[in-house]
């Protein structure tokens, strides 16, 4: 069979993505990965087979978020996919309707423009009899609609997608058939679909199923829509283990961690880094900091019981940590989980306060918006996880809510079913 991948140049997304790309290449199947140049060297890195298609005009050149500008991602979910934390009766059509409009002129076209027509291409040429995307990549789906295959959403996070998608549904189709008004991401999406030769449906805009690689308790679903649990796969790409990694911690070692993706696009850190190693520094810890070279040489002082690192592979330290300081980015919250390591979360944007909020839920830890993370208040709730055995506890119960979904060879069994009997 073959299996079609597909993502737009975030290499922290291809990351999740891989382990079942690799599942179902082990399998026996032909698998490859189309995505944007730019992205094509963390591919073929994983040991995947890449196609390039399109142009590199992305996201963040559009933007014009240049690397090394200090700037920051905007906090928090975006319109209209911030349905996913307001009460169903603040929310209304035609907020929903000009919220997708704008989102659509401002990020969608940007992110699948480049990406559709290429994809479009190389499907007809190589037949694929599933597409495997991600929420942001609708282009996985007008490729997979124009050549009859199987598609599937691979969640990224939490499905604010597909909330904010049943609620439009939900409030358009309450109305007479003559005063629904119009679907500005349905109308995109069929623009594309006429042009290879379709038309719209659902499935364009949140899959014909959802695969979802957060445990259970953190997952966010929308009403009405079919999932699949994946069990989360540790993966950050390329690593090598230190040396210091070797030797188990002479005292508790705490990981200090804020995500691929600020690195990765030389954004600002959310939190005061100096801030929090100055209010830790007396503490009996080995606090291991993953921080960039330019963050590094910035910081006039790093205290004694502190380690800075530019990258540590997170599946080989956080097994040796008590605890994790990190974003609450899906990778390292989800890495944490797998290992039932109890974490401080200081979210920022997208979906990490959603999922922060369910972490501390859960009782796995403790979450503070980065904006209210001072030093003061990540000290005291580091030293709350610490020595409050109950955390390690819940952590513990989250690791084992990982460890009970389907893992990606199993996943990867009934992918080829479903995709023989057309997704459905």
């Amino acid at each position: 069979m073959r299996i079609l991948f597909t993502c737009y140049p975030e290499r922290t997304h291809f990351l999740l993505m891989a382990p079942l790309a690799w599942a179902l290449r082990t399998a026996g199947h032909e698998v490859r990965v189309a995505c944007q140049p730019k992205l094509v060297d963390a591919v073929t890195r994983a040991g995947l087979t890449a196609v390039p298609v399109g142009s590199d005009r992305d996201l963040w050149q559009v933007a014009g978020r240049l690397k090394g500008s200090g700037a920051r991602l905007a906090p928090g979910l975006a319109e209209p996919y911030d349905a996913a934390e307001r009460a169903a009766g603040d929310i209304t059509l035609p907020w929903l309707r000009e919220a997708y409009r704008v989102r659509i002129e401002a990020a969608h076209k940007m992110t699948n423009a480049p990406l559709a027509p290429g994809l479009v291409e190389f499907a007809r040429q190589w037949k694929p009899d599933l597409v495997v995307w991600e929420p942001l990549t609708f282009a996985g789906a007008i490729a997979a609609e124009a050549v009859g295959a199987a598609h599937a959403r691979m969640l990224i996070g939490a499905d604010v997608y597909g909330i904010a998608r049943q609620h439009f549904r939900r409030l358009r189709d309450a109305l007479p058939e003559g005063e629904r008004g119009s679907d500005p991401l349905g109308e995109w999406l069929d623009g594309y679909a006429r042009r290879y030769g379709g038309g719209f449906t659902e499935s364009m805009a949140t899959g014909q199923f959802s695969v979802d690689l957060l445990p259970p308790p953190l997952q966010v679903h929308a009403p009405g829509l079919e999932y699949r649990s994946l069990r989360f796969t540790p993966y950050g790409g390329p690593a090598v283990v230190p040396r210091w990694l070797w030797e188990p911690p002479s005292r508790p070692r705490v990981a200090l961690t804020l995500g691929l993706t600020v690195s990765d696009h030389g954004l600002a850190y959310p939190v005061d880094v100096r801030d929090i190693l100055d209010h830790v520094a007396d503490l009996d810890v080995e606090l291991v900091a993953t921080v960039s070279e330019k963050a590094a040489k910035e910081l006039r002082r790093v205290p004694g019981n502190a380690r800075l690192v530019s990258y540590v592979p997170m599946q080989a330290l956080l097994p040796t940590c008590s605890a994790v300081i990190h974003h609450a980015g899906v990778g390292t919250l989800t890495t944490a989980a797998f290992y039932g390591v109890p974490q401080l979360a200081l979210p920022w944007d997208v979906d990490q306060p959603l999922l922060s909020d369910r972490l501390a839920a859960h009782g796995a830890g403790l979450t503070t918006h980065a904006t209210r993370a001072t030093g003061q208040v990540v000290r005291e709730s580091l030293l709350r996880l610490l020595e409050d055995p109950s955390f390690g506890e819940r952590a513990g119960a989250l690791r084992e809510e990982v460890h009970s979904v389907p893992h990606a060879n199993d996943l990867a069994r009934e992918l080829v079913e479903r995709a023989a009997a057309g997704g459905r």
